[in-house]
């Protein structure tokens, strides 16, 4: 069993990235292989609509581009659970994880009609991490965005979870930044508490992605 993280946050050790080490973590309680890959480290492009993967008898296993994405690619290719974080900005996933998701995805999606091309089923889950409260997602937009997501992934690889976590904490030190609509203390609090219990829940969610049939 082969596990692959990906990260799509700018910010190493910080939530996006714990959050989906947690997921790892429960992973390998089970006996899994698992791998963490860090968007940010890589250099690439999204989609050039080059169309390669959509010629008449090319057979597709990832997007033809050459570039250090390529292995990437070849690896969830090959794996058994995808788990893909990313903070939200400007009410979207980071640029890096939609570029990544174009080059992922659009290679197995059909202009015919037709099934998912990638070929079997693997277990998959979206890790959020966010500044606005949970209560203001549905008056926001951001549920959309989840369930849309969630459509892509599921329609793929025919399957997938969400967690979100919510008002996190952003700096050790809020005084430092002009950031007076956000309570550091209260922000801090709440990241030994609530974002303690999603850690849990990160923890349980990368352990049954890899023992859920």
């Amino acid at each position: 069993m082969k596990i692959i993280a990906v990260n799509g946050s700018p910010r190493k050790k910080w939530n996006t990235h714990i959050l989906l080490e947690k997921c790892l973590e429960g992973a390998k309680e089970t006996g899994a292989e698992t791998e963490m890959i860090n968007l940010y480290d890589i250099r690439y492009k999204g989609c050039t609509s080059c169309f390669a993967c959509k010629l008449k008898g090319n057979e597709v296993t990832k997007c033809a581009m050459q570039d250090e994405l390529e292995h990437v690619l070849q690896k969830i290719w090959k794996c058994d659970v995808l788990i893909l974080g990313s903070p939200i900005y400007f009410a979207s996933i980071t640029g890096e994880l939609k570029s990544f998701m174009e080059r992922l995805l659009f290679p197995y999606t059909s202009y015919e009609g037709k099934p998912s091309s990638f070929g079997r089923k693997i277990n998959t889950a979206f890790v959020y991490t966010m500044n606005a409260p949970s209560f203001a997602l549905p008056l926001i937009g951001y549920n959309k965005l989840f369930k849309y997501n969630q459509k892509l992934m599921k329609h793929t690889f025919g399957s997938c979870k969400s967690l979100k976590s919510t008002s996190t904490y952003q700096f050790d030190d809020y005084s430092k930044y002009a950031m007076t609509y956000f309570d550091g203390k209260k922000r801090l609090k709440r990241r030994e508490t609530v974002f303690a219990e999603d850690c849990k829940k990160a923890f349980d969610l990368g352990k049954n992605l890899c023992t859920a049939k």
